[in-house]
């Protein structure tokens, strides 16, 4: 069975992190929108499960995933979306479906490629409405501030493609490409016309990368209504985080200091 249903395994901190997220006042996502996950140190991976409120989440609300069989199904040609269903279902616990969220893919995409402790996947309307827009591509191409240098580096775009399996294998592609390119795994990850995916080593940093791309979208968003961004140059960005201080403030920024 590729999914169980395990909340004995499900950390406090990935609790936190949900929670955190699910805010209704930080609009990072509405209903049951929305996921994240903890790689365990088994290898396997504990994911928001299908349905459930991050805002109010617990244990409860997790399955745990073998990484290298759904890894299988992203690879495979001949997967289906009905596979991953099945892949994803831990059975009826209490009379209630247990299912990971369909988005489980992403998740297990960051494993396979680069493993890290913590995902997030939200879908900020502040964000999700430029990767909406015709700047979608080439909005966050270049910085325009300097925190968000330091806080995010250089996110990765990913055309949109249905939630999903579909997803799963272009999220991949073009994670593997970024990969090997550069040798170093994202820490914000766009998704057209969708939303996010955050990786970092805690907790904090996974919060603390989701609320600077939030204002990242919001400081574009405002310069578009004005006239149009005016970026920094790459090269005052390489000048300003080669910097000592700046680069001990990069480091404390991935361990989710601030």
């Amino acid at each position: 069975m590729t999914a169980i249903y395990a909340p004995e395994l499900v950390t406090a901190e990935l609790i936190e992190l949900t929670r955190s997220l699910g805010r209704p006042e930080r609009d990072l996502v509405i209903l049951a929108e929305g996921n994240t996950s903890q790689l365990l140190p088994d290898g396997r991976l504990a994911v928001k499960a299908s349905g459930v409120h991050m805002a109010a989440a617990t244990a409860e609300d997790f399955v745990v995933v073998e990484v290298e069989e759904l890894q299988a199904l992203i690879t495979d040609p001949a997967s289906t979306q009905a596979d991953l269903t099945a892949a994803l279902d831990a059975g009826e616990i209490a009379g209630k479906r247990r299912r990971g969220s369909i988005e489980a893919l992403v998740h297990v995409a960051v494993q396979a490629v680069s493993p890290i402790a913590f995902v997030g996947h939200t879908h900020p309307t502040a964000i999700v409405g430029l990767l909406s827009s015709v700047h979608a591509e080439t909005a966050f191409d270049r910085h325009v501030y300097s925190d968000e240098a330091v806080v995010i580096g250089q996110p990765l775009f990913v055309p949109y493609a249905q939630p999903g399996i579909d997803l799963g294998r272009v999220f991949h592609r073009t994670l593997v490409q970024r990969v090997e390119e550069t040798g170093e795994l994202p820490a914000l990850i766009l998704l057209g016309n969708h939303g996010i995916v955050v990786t970092a080593p805690t907790v904090g940093g996974v919060d603390g990368i989701s609320a600077m791309a939030v204002k990242g979208a919001q400081v574009r968003t405002a310069a578009y209504s004005v006239g149009g961004v005016a970026p920094l140059t790459a090269e005052a960005v390489a000048k300003y985080v080669a910097r000592d201080d700046i680069a001990e403030r990069r480091g404390n920024a991935a361990a989710g200091q601030y």
